[in-house]
């Protein structure tokens, strides 16, 4: 008689529930992916409607980077007090809402207003929908988790821009906001049924909600200064990715970064060196893969010549690739552990940045399968931040510190257009590119090489573990 154990494999150690639970959260960031894209194919026609400067109309694209912070925070904060769920259907909600109502825009003002709510909405999902399915799932299996999530992202770019195709040449820029918000019904549905996060759940729920993110944030001795401290955020960052900061350009930089720190202090407490720390990473891995992502259809336009269909068919393979790198980047980090992988995919992807950009526009194929290769190992191996920044909090801080670390960070992607055009007007676009996403990447390998992050974290006591963040 065999009595050797059978190693179960891992898809079967996912139960019908939790996979349940991860197919309505990959529906959601799909959608996320699809409405967060749309501005960029549509800019052209807008720019037009409106009577806007090309300068003035690439703001649109910042406009929900302004509000991310304060969607990641105040959504993240919900689902730490009140659970995953709700803040999942809160989110897709949200994002819903600022899509449809983009398509009612009048003027270049309500257009930045709308997409700031859809901004709102996206950092919400982002918290949420990660830390549902990482809590959801074996805790064995939190780097697939977290990487097969992600690849629902460039999925739903590819969406938007294969639906411009067969919309807007038809019906018109607004039509695509529009027809945006019906799959999210499809979301809504999904999640009507869905159980709770079982780490919420069980160190959260059961418990009573003791000291979550929200109960810390809204303190009756920190309320007024919390409302305050966020109202010149807003202002600050709606005058800084607008246009409008003039002289005090700098100013308004120290305010963000003082009330940035303000909130970290209050959510980690003596910690807050070590999510100043998170947030410089992500903002290096944004700044690494967005001049590539804002910016590779300008230049395969205008470096390389490609014709509408050839940019669109470049850019279908880079989506692909990123999908396929945010999967292959959760299988090997449940094999190798999250820093490991991360820093091993960011190494790897600089073999491929140089060529990607070196090749002319005869090499057509080449350039798919590099772009292929280089979405892959750089923006796909991104699929493991919600797992590496999400271990070094407690569950019951876990979504709003998630959300607020990483949707900071992620005003690199904001900043990343302006950078890479900078350095392009004195070197060229494809050089500057290959420097932008060399160098970058090279920083952050070393932040999440080095564990900078973790090193800043001073201990306090706790009435529960953080998960350690060496994985």
């Amino acid at each position: 008689m065999d009595t050797t154990p059978h190693r179960v494999p891992w898809y079967r150690q996912v139960g019908p529930g939790q996979w349940k639970a991860f197919g309505a959260a990959w529906v959601g960031y799909l959608l996320d992916g699809f409405d967060f894209v749309i501005i960029t194919l549509v800019l052209t026609e807008i720019r037009t409607e409106f009577q806007l400067s090309l300068t003035t109309a690439a703001t649109l694209v910042s406009a929900a980077f302004v509000s991310r912070w304060f969607g990641g925070l105040a959504l993240g904060a919900f689902g730490d007090r009140f659970g995953r769920r709700p803040a999942m259907i809160l989110s897709i909600v949200c994002y819903a809402i600022g899509t449809g109502l983009c398509g009612f825009a009048w003027n270049y003002w309500s257009l930045f207003v709308f997409r700031a709510i859809v901004g709102i909405g996206m950092a919400g999902e982002y918290g949420s929908s990660s830390t549902y399915v990482m809590e959801s799932w074996p805790a064995t299996l939190r780097n697939r988790a977290s990487g097969f999530l992600l690849s629902a992202y460039p999925v739903g770019t590819i969406l938007a821009a294969r639906a411009y195709d067969l919309i807007v040449p038809s019906l018109g820029w607004r039509w695509l906001f529009w027809i945006g918000i019906l799959p999210v019904v499809v979301a809504l549905w999904l999640r009507k049924a869905l159980p709770e996060a079982k780490d919420w759940t069980e160190q959260v729920g059961r418990r009573g909600a003791g000291a979550t993110s929200a109960t810390v944030l809204l303190n009756r001795k920190r309320t007024g200064a919390n409302v305050v401290i966020t109202l010149a955020l807003a202002a600050c960052l709606v005058l800084i990715f607008s246009g409008h900061a003039g002289p005090l350009y700098p100013l308004y930089i120290v305010i963000c970064v003082l009330g940035f720190v303000a909130f970290a202090t209050q959510v980690s407490g003596r910690s807050w060196p070590m999510v100043v720390a998170l947030m410089a990473t992500v903002f290096c891995a944004f700044l690494y893969s967005w001049p590539i992502q804002s910016l590779l259809p300008t230049y395969l336009k205008t470096e390389l010549h490609y014709t509408a269909g050839q940019v669109a068919n470049a850019l279908t393979w880079a989506g692909l690739g990123y999908a396929a790198g945010s999967c292959l980047a959760g299988i090997l980090g449940d094999r190798f552990g999250t820093r490991t992988t991360y820093v091993g995919g960011l190494a790897l992807s600089l073999v491929f940045v140089f060529p990607a950009f070196a090749l002319g526009s005869g090499s057509i194929v080449a350039v798919w399968v590099l772009l292929f290769a280089l979405q892959a190992t750089s923006s796909g191996i991104s699929g493991l931040l919600p797992k590496y920044i999400g271990d070094h909090f407690p569950v019951r801080l876990r979504a709003a510190s998630l959300g607020f670390t990483y949707n900071v960070g992620a005003l690199g992607g904001a900043v990343a257009p302006l950078a890479g055009a900078q350095v392009a007007a004195h070197i060229g676009l494809g050089p500057a590119l290959i420097w932008l996403a060399g160098g970058l990447t090279l920083l952050t390998a070393l932040l999440v090489g080095f564990n900078v992050p973790a090193r800043l974290r001073r201990r306090e006591p706790r009435t529960e573990t953080v998960a350690p963040s060496t994985s």
